[in-house]
C-alpha cells in the first residue's frame, strides 16, 4: 500500500464505506464495485440518491457502470494519462482548494537544484542509474534536507521491498527544509507539479485513453466542483489499478488530486482501497508479506541493516510525527515475540529476526523453484497452480520440489497439478517422474473457527464459531500452533545458537476442545498488547514503552482488546453513520484518518455541512464525529517546531499527517518509492501503443523477470494484435477454489468465457455462443464467446484498437471447469511491492478451439514463444 502510505502515511484506506454517502461525487476507478464489493456499494447508491455524482471508468461496461451518472471507457493501461489530465485540469482551472494546500501538504517545500522531472529527461527522473536498473533518490529530496549516507538507506536496496515504513534516516534534521508559502517559487513542489502534468490534456486523454475530450471535460467539472469548505468527493479503487507495472503510481496520482481537492480526512472525501476479500487489509496490517514486520514496521535487510539494534532503530525512526516512538513499537514488538528471553544485553532479541536477503516475493521464490533452489512450500488460503500469472511455469516449479502442503477445504488445482494438470495432459509432465510429495490438510472453513476479520476499511470483526470443523479439518491457529510447538519441542533439545530464537520464542496459548484450540482471544490480546510484568491489557498506542515494560504484536491494533474480557472487535452496537460500536478501526477506532484535516487550521469546521472533527475551547481537546486521529490535548495554535522539537507535539496543532515528519500530505514524495517521487505515465511491459509523452516508453524500475520460460511480446508484435484485461465476476471468487466447487455458483457461472465486441467479431469471424482460441506469449486458452457492447473499440492515434475480457475463475477442479486465464499472462514486479501486471497485456483471438494432448503442445508451442 505504499501509493497512499508514501501520501499520507498509512497504507489504508482512509475513510469508511459508510461515509460515502457523505459524498457529493464519487469516481469508481479500477474497480467493478458494484459486482465486486456490493455491500459497499449501498452507500454510493445511497450518496446518489441524495444528489452525489457518481462516475466509473473502466474498459467495460458493467454493473457498476449502469449505477453511474457517467461512464468513462478507457484504454486499458492509461490510467495515469487520465488521472494526470484531472490533475492538470483542477490547476490550470484553479480548482485546488487553495487553503487546504498550503497548510496540509508539502506543496510549498522547494526541492534541490539538482533534481530533474521526467520533462526536463525524456521520462526519467534524476538518479536514475543504467547499469544497476535502479534510481539513486538522493536528488529527491527537499532543499536543505540533509543527504542521505547511501543508496540502500533511501530504502532502494535490491532486495527491497515497499510495503514497510520506509522513510527514516533523517530522524536529526527532519525539519531542516526550505519553503515558498506563496507557492511562487518555480521550485516549490506546487510549481513542479504543474510544470510535471502540463502535457496531460484532454487533447491526449482523447487521442492515447480513447475518451472523447467532451466526456472527459464533464467528468473533471463534475469531480473538481466537489471540493472547498462545503464539498467534497471520494475515490473508490481495486486491484484495476495495482495491478499494474506503474500500480503505486497510479494510486499516487489518485492521492495527488485528492490532496489538491482538500478531500482527505474529511466526511465525504478520502480514498477507499477495495481490498479482495474479508481480511486482505488485515494480512498486510500482520503480514504474510515478506519485506515487512507487524504494523508495517521493516524487516531487517542483511546488507542495508545494521546487525546492531541502535542502527535499525536510527535508520527508520523520525524525530517528530508518530514515526519518532520507533523505538517502543519495535521493541515491545520484541517482547511480545520472545518475552523474558528479550532482554536489552541482547537488543531485545533483534539478531534472531532473519535477515532479507533477496526477492522473497511470490515471484521470486517461485522462480527460484522452477530452477531446482527451492525444497519446500506451504500452501495455505492460496492456489497459485491457477491463481498466478503464468501458470504452466508455476506448475511445472512444483514438480521441482521434494515435498508441498496444501491446507484447503477442497482438493485444488495445486494439490492436483502432479496429475490433471494441462502439463499432464500436454505430456510436458508425468506423474511417474514427478518426485514431490504432497500432503493435502482439510482446512476448516469461515464459519467453522473463531477470529478476526480486518476489512477494506481497517475494521476489526471478531467473528464466533458456529459449528466445528468436520473430521480432520482444523483452522489455520490449530495448525500454526501446534506446528510450532513441535518445531520448539525438537529445537530445545538441539543447543545450536541457530535454535536460540525458536527457543525463546513465547508459545504458551491456552487450549480448549478435544483437538487442543489455541484460544484466539488470547491471540489478540498479545497482539493489542500488555505491560510487564503484570500483564495487564494496553488502553491506547501511547501506552507502549521502549524499556522492555511493555509487549504489542502490532502496535497499529493497539486498543482493540483495552482490558481482560473487553474485546473492541465483537462489539455490535453501532451508535452512528461511521459505525462507532461497531468492531473496531484502527488506529484508536478512527472511522476516517487524518481527520484534524475536516478543521481549518484554526481549529473550526471548514463548514457546517462538512464538520467531522473541531477544538472544543471549552474543554480545550479535539471533539466531534470521529475519534480525532491527533494529540487530543495539543490545542490548534500550538506551534510547531518540526526543526528543533521531537514527537508528535513538535508537529504542532495543524498538521494532520502525524506520521510524515513533517506533519503534512505529500504531492511530492522525497523518499520511500523505487520508480519517481511523480507518478508518470508509462505503457504496459505489453502494449500496442508507443509513449506518447517520453521516449521511455515503460517503467523502467520494474522488474520484467524475462527468461525463456518467462517470454514478452516483442514491440508492435504482430502475432498479438489486441489488448486483454482480466476482471472478476460477482459469482466466482479469485481463482475459484472455493466457488467452483459449489453447485449454485457454479450454475449461476458455469463457463469461461471472453468478452469481445461486435465489431471484432465481425472482423476475426467470432460467432456468439461459440468458441474463441486466445493466445500470448506464454500460453493459449480457449473459452467460449461473449459478443457485446459492453466491450467498445476505441480510436486510439488515428486507428481502432480492439480490447478483450477474460474473467479468471476457472481451473481444472471443481463441478465445473475451464482453462487457465492467469496461464496468459506475464510473471513481472511492480518496483515497490513486486505485484504482476494482469490488467493491461497483447493477445491474439481467433475462432474455434485449442488442441488436446500432445497436439495441443504442438499448437502452443506455434502460437506462443515458449518451447517446453
Amino acid at each position: 500500500m505504499p501509493g497512499l502510505g508514501t501520501s499520507f502515511g498509512r497504507g489504508g484506506a482512509t475513510t469508511a464505506q459508510q461515509d460515502l454517502s457523505n459524498a457529493d461525487a464519487i469516481l469508481i476507478m479500477g474497480s467493478s464495485m458494484a459486482e465486486n464489493h456490493p455491500v459497499g456499494f449501498q452507500w454510493v447508491v445511497e450518496a446518489r440518491e441524495k444528489g452525489a455524482k457518481v462516475i466509473h471508468v473502466d474498459p467495460r461496461y458493467t454493473r457498476t457502470s449502469a449505477m453511474a451518472d457517467v461512464w468513462v471507457p478507457l484504454r486499458a493501461g492509461s490510467d495515469i494519462i487520465f488521472l494526470g489530465a484531472l490533475v492538470n485540469y483542477v490547476l490550470e482551472n484553479h480548482r485546488e482548494f487553495h487553503d487546504y494546500v498550503v497548510n496540509y501538504t508539502n506543496a510549498s517545500t522547494i526541492l534541490r537544484k539538482d533534481f530533474r522531472d521526467t520533462e526536463d529527461l525524456d521520462g526519467l527522473f534524476s538518479g536514475w542509474d543504467a547499469e544497476k536498473e535502479k534510481y539513486n533518490p538522493e536528488s529527491w529530496l527537499y532543499q536543505g534536507s540533509p543527504s542521505k549516507e547511501t543508496n540502500e538507506k533511501a530504502g532502494h536496496s535490491e532486495a527491497g521491498g515497499g510495503h514497510g515504513k520506509d522513510r527514516g534516516g533523517e530522524a536529526e534534521d527532519a525539519g531542516k527544509f526550505e519553503s515558498d508559502p506563496t507557492l511562487e517559487h518555480p521550485r516549490c513542489v506546487f510549481q513542479v507539479l504543474k510544470r510535471h502534468f502540463s502535457r496531460y490534456t484532454p487533447e491526449m486523454v482523447e487521442r492515447y485513453c480513447g475518451v472523447p475530450r467532451e466526456v472527459f471535460l464533464k467528468t473533471a467539472d463534475i469531480f473538481s466542483a466537489a471540493s472547498g469548505p462545503d464539498k467534497t468527493a471520494a475515490i473508490c479503487y481495486a486491484v484495476g489499478w495495482t495491478q499494474h507495472s506503474k500500480g503505486v503510481q497510479i494510486i499516487r496520482t489518485a492521492a495527488i488530486l485528492q490532496l489538491l481537492l482538500g478531500n482527505i480526512g474529511r466526511p465525504g472525501g478520502g480514498i477507499l482501497a477495495l481490498r479482495g476479500h474479508a481480511s486482505i487489509q488485515g494480512s498486510t496490517d500482520i503480514p504474510t508479506l515478506y519485506d515487512i514486520l507487524p504494523g508495517y514496521l521493516p524487516m531487517p535487510f542483511f546488507e542495508a541493516d545494521s546487525h546492531k539494534l541502535k542502527g535499525y532503530l536510527k535508520k527508520h525512526s523520525e524525530r517528530t510525527g508518530l514515526w519518532s516512538s520507533f523505538d517502543k513499537y519495535f521493541i515491545s514488538l520484541m517482547k511480545a515475540y520472545y518475552g523474558e528471553g528479550a532482554t536489552k544485553e541482547n537488543d531485545w532479541g533483534f539478531n534472531w529476526l532473519p535477515r532479507v536477503t533477496g526477492d522473497h516475493s511470490h515471484f521470486g521464490y517461485w522462480l527460484d523453484m522452477a530452477d531446482g533452489k527451492l525444497q519446500g512450500l506451504f500452501v495455505m488460503g492460496q492456489n497459485p497452480a491457477v491463481g498466478a500469472s503464468n501458470g504452466r511455469l508455476e506448475r511445472k516449479a512444483l514438480s521441482k520440489l521434494k515435498w508441498l502442503v496444501v491446507r484447503d477445504m477442497v482438493e485444488t488445482e495445486t494439490a492436483s497439478f502432479w496429475y490433471a494438470s494441462p502439463e499432464v495432459d500436454r505430456g510436458e509432465l508425468s506423474p511417474d517422474t514427478i518426485g514431490t510429495e504432497i500432503f493435502l490438510f482439510p482446512a476448516a472453513g469461515t464459519a467453522e473457527k473463531e477470529g478476526t476479520f480486518t476489512n477494506t476499511q481497517r475494521l476489526l470483526q471478531y467473528r464466533e464459531k458456529a459449528v466445528d470443523p468436520p473430521g480432520d479439518a482444523r483452522s489455520e491457529l490449530w495448525f500454526m500452533y501446534h506446528l510450532g510447538r513441535r518445531l520448539k519441542a525438537k529445537a530445545a533439545s538441539d543447543p545450536r545458537p541457530r535454535n536460540a530464537g525458536l527457543n525463546a520464542l513465547t508459545w504458551d496459548y491456552s487450549t480448549e476442545g478435544k483437538h487442543a484450540e489455541p484460544s484466539a482471544p488470547e491471540v489478540l490480546q498479545e497482539i493489542n498488547g500488555y505491560s510487564l510484568p503484570d500483564c495487564k491489557q494496553l488502553k491506547h498506542i501511547k501506552d507502549l514503552k521502549k524499556d522492555g515494560s511493555t509487549a504489542c504484536g502490532a502496535w497499529i491494533y493497539c486498543g482493540v482488546f483495552p482490558e481482560a474480557g473487553y474485546n473492541r472487535a465483537n462489539e455490535r452496537n453501532p451508535k452512528d453513520l461511521l459505525g462507532h460500536g461497531w468492531g473496531f478501526a484502527w488506529p484508536n477506532d478512527c472511522r476516517i484518518i487524518y481527520n484534524r484535516a475536516s478543521a481549518r487550521p484554526d481549529g473550526k469546521p471548514w463548514s457546517e455541512r462538512k464538520k467531522l472533527v473541531w477544538w472544543d475551547e471549552e474543554k480545550k481537546q479535539w471533539t466531534g464525529l470521529d475519534h480525532p486521529d491527533y494529540e487530543k490535548e495539543v490545542s490548534p495554535d500550538t506551534p510547531a517546531d518540526v526543526e528543533n522539537g521531537k514527537g508528535v507535539k513538535a508537529l504542532g496543532g495543524a498538521r494532520p499527517f502525524t506520521l510524515h515528519p513533517d506533519g503534512v500530505g505529500w504531492l511530492y514524495v522525497p523518499s520511500g518509492l523505487k520508480d519517481g517521487p511523480l507518478p508518470t505515465h508509462y505503457e504496459a511491459l505489453e502494449s500496442l501503443i508507443e509513449n506518447p509523452l517520453y521516449a521511455q516508453q515503460t517503467n523502467p524500475a520494474a522488474n520484467r523477470k524475462k527468461r525463456p520460460d518467462n517470454p514478452y511480446a516483442a514491440p508492435h508484435d504482430a502475432r498479438f494484435p489486441y489488448i486483454l484485461t482480466t476482471y472478476r465476476l460477482t459469482e466466482h471468487h479469485t481463482a475459484g477454489g472455493m466457488t467452483r466447487h459449489l453447485s449454485h455458483l457454479s450454475e449461476l457461472q458455469p463457463e469461461l468465457f471472453t468478452e469481445v465486441s461486435p465489431e471484432l467479431a465481425e472482423e476475426i469471424g467470432l460467432e456468439h455462443g461459440g468458441w474463441a482460441t486466445i493466445s500470448t506469449p506464454r500460453a493459449l486458452i480457449e473459452a467460449r464467446v461473449m459478443v457485446t457492447t459492453r466491450m467498445r473499440p476505441m480510436r486510439i492515434d488515428g486507428r481502432t484498437v480492439h480490447q478483450v475480457g477474460l474473467p479468471y475463475h476457472w481451473g481444472y477442479r471443481g463441478q465445473v471447469t475451464g482453462d487457465v486465464v492467469n496461464d496468459l499472462l506475464v510473471i513481472s514486479e511492480e518496483p515497490n511491492v513486486r505485484i504482476m501486471e494482469t490488467k493491461a497485456l497483447v493477445c491474439n483471438v481467433v475462432p474455434g478451439r485449442r488442441a488436446r494432448g500432445e497436439a495441443a503442445l504442438q499448437q502452443m508451442n506455434s502460437h506462443t514463444g515458449v518451447n517446453a
